[in-house]
């Protein structure tokens, strides 16, 4: 998750320096372009499973799911924006990340509680699943 992340990162300040025009991409035929998002596709997936599974076991299972759902919304939307010009992809490929993150936070919410009543006695699990339920609508805001 760590590495997908660095990845990503480095590749959103690359094509921010890359005189404003996005990412550069060496082929440009249709099947150059559909192979490559084809491929980012297929790099993401393992990673959102993961963020997903533990999310939905640690945490909350319903904003899990919702984020879920957005996710591979916006992955449709990165596909066929990647197809497109070269702009087009960069929006669904920004929000990705972030519900990415979401799941992330989630599942780092739902281990921190483990550990709190493993080593405390305090259970926040009400606490969390009213903070993420309430925080998840907005991942609907672009």
């Amino acid at each position: 998750v760590f590495l997908t992340a660095f990845f990503a990162s480095k590749l959103e300040h690359e094509s921010k320096h890359c005189n404003g025009k996005g990412l550069q991409r060496l082929g440009s035929s249709a099947f150059d372009r559909v192979y490559t998002a084809n491929q980012n596709c297929g790099h993401a997936y393992p990673t959102f499973l993961a963020v997903l599974w533990c999310a939905g076991l640690l945490c909350s299972q319903a904003p899990a799911a919702f984020a879920g759902l957005m996710y591979l919304f916006v992955r449709q939307k990165y596909f066929v924006g990647y197809l497109g010009e070269r702009t087009q992809s960069t929006p669904g490929y920004l929000f990705g990340k972030r519900i990415i993150l979401f799941l992330f936070l989630m599942s780092l919410a739902g281990i921190f509680n483990y550990y709190l009543i493993f080593f405390f006695g305090s259970d926040f699990e009400m606490h969390i699943k009213t903070i993420t339920s309430a925080i998840s609508p907005l991942l609907l805001i672009p």
